[in-house]
């Protein structure tokens, strides 16, 4: 489309880089193309998008005046390197990421997002060029393309770009999600012998996990990174989604705390219940016990979250009414338990009479083998001997 040359801005004494469309005689559609990228570009303003300065013709040549970059592409970067470590790519992700979170806000498409596209400045920083086949979302027939023609690299292509739909930020999150899961593995999630058999792949494959390849990465940026290599536009995240996720420590796939138990004090003996709001309480929930004011002496059970549902309302409703049941029961017991004393003294008194009333003469009873001499007095013998 066009050769970019190092150049020097004689008004503002800066270096700057210079697009040049090639060719004398380029096509209408290369000149149109070429003037929305100027117009594209100089609607953008973000660190992480390559600046616009300057738009013209020189000798019925298009020009494009930008931000000379000083670094190279990822493109370049994985010719030296072959792939990327986790955090240089998280680095990489995000940034990008936020630049096409800034044209997005615009209602602008890249629709070529690929590592030639992303640079990287002496500074490490990332750095977004070439909107020169953007599209505007709001303006559909600002798209360039003939019936049965896609723009775009092959590799980076989302699917619904392949089935020959409009483009939209959906997309270019899918053509990022591409180039991340080139910088980790070496080679693109899609390849094939020509290019109309990679966009069925894009269409009809599923990305093969990378932990599944030998990449060292945590399960949550793998998993990340399937969801912006979705099929189904709406379930990508979006741009500035994904430039916080990777602002963050989520990709590193550290595991959140779960909150301390702390056990309750002991309740204090007969202390009046206050009349002040409740104390804050932790996110577990005890299961209600005995009553309030009572301790009962069983450990504290907590209850860990749970599906809402018919069983676990009736699982906790029979928690509930277990204390009140059996309070219930004790009291029914207590009248029965004093019934029942009253019964056996009754009967043991009635035996006593019978025996007192019925039993035969003491006088007749006593032989003289029964009395003993001890300190001379006699000791009558025991009633109920041989009875």
């Amino acid at each position: 489309m066009g050769e970019v040359w190092r150049a020097t801005d004689e008004v503002l004494g800066r270096s700057v880089a210079v697009k040049l469309l090639l060719g004398e005689h380029a096509d209408e559609s290369a000149t149109a193309r070429f003037r929305l990228e100027a117009q594209t570009a100089a609607r953008l303003s973000h660190p992480h998008l390559v600046a616009v300065f300057d738009f013209g013709s020189w000798e019925d040549r298009l020009f494009l005046v930008m931000e000379l970059v000083e670094g190279r592409s990822l493109a370049d970067l994985l010719l030296a390197q072959e792939r990327l470590d986790p955090e240089q790519v998280a680095r990489i992700a995000g940034q990008a990421a936020a630049g096409l979170a800034a044209a997005h806000r615009q209602g602008i498409v890249h629709r070529d997002i690929k590592p030639g596209n992303l640079m990287l400045d002496a500074e490490g920083s990332v750095k977004i060029g070439d909107f020169g086949i953007a599209q505007f979302v709001d303006d559909p027939s600002a798209a360039l393309t003939t019936t049965g023609h896609i723009v775009g690299t092959s590799l980076y292509l989302a699917p619904e770009r392949a089935l020959g739909r409009t483009a939209d930020a959906a997309s270019d999150m899918y053509s990022l999600g591409c180039v991340i899961y080139q910088l980790l593995l070496g080679q693109p999630p899609f390849r094939s012998d020509t290019p109309t058999a990679t966009l069925y792949q894009h269409v009809d494959t599923p990305p093969v996990p990378l932990r599944q390849r030998g990449v060292e990465m945590s399960a949550a940026f793998d998993s990340y990174l399937l969801g912006l290599l979705a099929k189904q536009p709406e379930d990508r995240p979006t741009a500035q989604q994904v430039a916080d996720w990777f602002s963050g420590e989520a990709w590193r796939g550290q595991a959140e705390p779960l909150p301390m138990y702390r056990p309750a004090p002991p309740h204090a003996p007969a202390a009046p219940a206050p009349s002040s709001p409740a104390p804050h309480r932790s996110t577990a929930r005890a299961v209600p016990g005995a009553a309030s004011g009572e301790d009962s002496g069983a450990p504290t059970t907590y209850r860990l979250p749970q599906a809402a549902g018919g069983h676990g309302r009736r699982a906790a409703g029979r928690s509930r009414n277990a204390p009140r049941r059996s309070t219930r029961e004790a009291i029914r017991r207590r009248p029965r338990v004093a019934s029942a004393i009253a019964g056996t003294v009754a009967f043991l008194a009635a035996v006593y009479l019978g025996m007192s009333l019925f039993s035969p003469d003491a006088s007749s009873a006593t032989t003289p083998d029964e009395v003993t001499s001890t300190s001379g007095a006699q000791s009558p013998a025991p009633d109920d001997e041989g009875r």
